[in-house]
């Protein structure tokens, strides 16, 4: 102690405590064992006590109090080297501070010299200018997708004013900015192909290939070979030059798997491959090559009922159902079956030349169906009957006979009189509702589902009204692919 009162004596003399108390900047000074021995006005301010109370007091002792965190004078001693890190003082804000040790006649360390700039303010206009960075890039993505709008047409398969089209709209917006894998599922015919393709449209890359793979229509022996391509002299009957396969060809664009659950078991190791480090391997190749691809997959299936049938690959599924995207049925968004009635009617009037229009009946027929094979089937039936109509307005006698006859047999039913009892009526009311849910969802696990009653009373019932079940593909009684 007899050491550091000359030292204080000498600072107390000096015109150097004028100097270190006009600056802004903290000064602390310790001996090697980390006993306050002076600091300056700004430290004094920083720590929230007064000179008296610190003077005498080890760091070690200051950082247990909370007064600040960590303590680079304890830094310095235990390191034995000049130390500089980022210190809460007080819990007023950030400080950076470096630690130098002073030594003696020696070379021994005698005095620990701390010195602390206020950072506060610095950090924070770093974090606002990263959050100014962010909200420009978001702004930019936003400017960059609505100039890809305007030279688009998002409306071609997705078309309405109900919420589920609303919100579909909006995720498919969101896909087109996120570059991540997405997966599409929906029943035959809801337009996934089509929004894939608005996707990658919509997205950064849309300059680039898309590339349309159905996995389904390849045969499963030449898959691998078109997807991935091969080398020259791979096998019997190869080119000799080899061949560029579409995940290649697609680089920097978008390649879309159609039916991604018909793809077979095998390559399901080497399509997560190309996932999970944008790498793959032709046949006959000894080396790895990169592609810059966004994959879209789609399909009508249930992958998750595959994994748990030891059909698909789990890591794939999950690794394929980053951004899942949901095509409702066109019976779950009944708001729009008008406005896709009418979409269609002015594109095949223009395509054929033709001045055709629905009469209200019609149009009321075509509202209550249901729509079992969704968009593309009402975009065929349309053009139908645009070619075949006798006059320009459509009427009830132009369209097929499974529509003719709808309201017909519902309208018999409900009919007061002739010579059908209640529980006749109500039977055959049954048998035509099993039998449309039958043909609408294909299993009978399914069908019991959506009709609210178990598979075993769907099962009695069937056969109490002899509808024929092809057993062919009948997994856990999960009855498929029922006929009449």
């Amino acid at each position: 102690m007899e050491k550091d009162a000359e030292i204080f004596a000498m600072f107390q003399t000096s015109r150097f405590i004028d100097i270190f108390n006009a600056l802004a900047d903290g000064i602390y000074i310790s001996d090697a064992q980390g006993t306050t021995i002076w600091l300056n006005n700004a430290s004094e301010n920083l720590c929230g006590l007064p000179k008296s109370q610190l003077i005498g007091q080890n760091v070690a002792d200051l950082e247990a109090m909370g007064i600040f965190n960590p303590s680079v004078t304890r830094l310095v001693m235990e390191s034995g080297k000049t130390t500089t890190t980022i210190q809460l003082v007080n819990n007023k804000g950030k400080f950076l501070v470096t630690g130098h040790i002073i030594p003696d006649e020696s070379g021994n360390p005698d005095l620990i010299v701390s010195h602390s700039r206020d950072i506060t303010e610095a950090a924070r206009a770093s974090s606002q200018l990263e959050e100014t960075v962010a909200l420009l890039k978001r702004y930019s993505e936003e400017i960059q997708l609505m100039k890809r709008e305007a030279n688009q047409n998002l409306s071609r398969t997705v078309i309405g004013n109900s919420r589920a089209y609303l919100a579909l709209l909006d995720l498919i917006k969101k896909a087109a900015v996120a570059d991540t894998t997405a997966l599409i599922t929906g029943e035959t015919g809801v337009g996934k192909s089509y929004l894939a393709e608005q996707i990658h449209q919509l997205s950064e890359r849309c300059a680039a290939p898309f590339i349309h793979v159905n996995c389904s229509a390849i045969p499963e022996t030449l898959l691998e070979s078109e997807l991935f391509g091969y080398q020259k002299g791979a096998f019997t009957g190869a080119n000799h030059s080899g061949k560029l396969g579409l995940v290649k060809m697609a680089d920097k664009g978008t390649l879309f798997l159609d039916e991604i659950s018909d793809l077979p078991y095998h390559l399901q190791s080497k399509l997560l491959l190309l996932l999970q480090n944008k790498t793959f391997m032709p046949i006959g190749g000894t080396k790895t090559y990169t592609a810059d691809i966004r994959i879209i997959a789609a399909t009508n299936a249930n992958l998750l009922d595959l994994v748990r049938q030891g059909k698909f690959r789990h890591d794939l599924y999950y690794r394929l159902n980053i951004l899942p995207i949901n095509v409702p049925a066109l019976r779950e968004r009944k708001e729009d079956i008008f406005p896709l009635l009418h979409h269609n009617l002015k594109k095949f009037n223009a395509k054929h030349n033709q001045k055709r229009r629905f009469s209200a009946e019609v149009l009321d027929r075509l509202h209550h169906y249901e729509w079992p094979g969704n968009v593309r089937e009402l975009e065929n039936l349309v053009e139908r009957i645009v070619i075949t109509s006798k006059l320009d307005e459509i009427l009830i006698t132009d369209l097929p006979e499974e529509l003719r006859n709808m309201g017909e047999n519902e309208d018999h039913l409900l009919t007061i009189g002739g010579h059908l009892s209640l529980n006749e009526r109500l039977e055959k009311i049954e048998l035509e509702i099993i039998t449309q849910a039958l043909k609408q969802h294909k299993t009978t696990r399914k069908t019991a589902a959506a009709l609210g009653i178990t598979q075993s009373l769907l099962m009695r019932r069937i056969k109490k009204y002899g509808i024929a079940v092809d057993h062919s593909s009948d997994e856990s009684f999960d009855v498929p692919l029922f006929k009449l």
